[in-house]
């Protein structure tokens, strides 16, 4: 396995998501993109990351069902991110909230995002 963070992102924007894994793979960070909730616990099987930054409002599987999901199948093994440009007085938004281990408003605030994301020991 590698030595490298690895950190899924999670968003149907895809410009936006491809932004952030460019800018995190210049940070040292393996970094995979995945457009939908559905795509992303796919990708999970396989990519095994340690960390998911996920989108709170994306259309089908929202960003709640994907914390749920992945916080079920892996525990507390998995660091989840979410990331919102909505009102955090939302439901679905404040539901999230209590789920994940972290949240960031957009656009990211990448020293912020730097913060969160876990680090491999030694």
């Amino acid at each position: 396995m590698s030595d490298t963070v690895r950190v899924l992102i999670v968003d149907d924007l895809e410009d936006a998501a491809q932004a952030l894994a460019e800018l995190l793979e210049l940070n040292g960070y393996q970094a995979q993109v995945a457009r939908s909730g559905e795509q992303a616990l796919e990708l999970a099987r396989s990519f095994a990351p340690h960390c998911v930054l996920l989108d709170i409002g994306m259309p089908g599987m929202d960003g709640l069902e994907l914390a749920r999901r992945l916080r079920q199948k892996h525990g507390n093994d998995i660091v989840l991110i979410a990331v919102t440009g909505g009102s955090m007085t939302q439901p679905a938004v404040a539901e999230t909230f209590a789920v994940v281990d972290h949240y960031l408003m957009k656009p990211v605030d990448v020293d912020r995002l730097n913060k969160v994301l876990p680090k491999l020991p030694g």
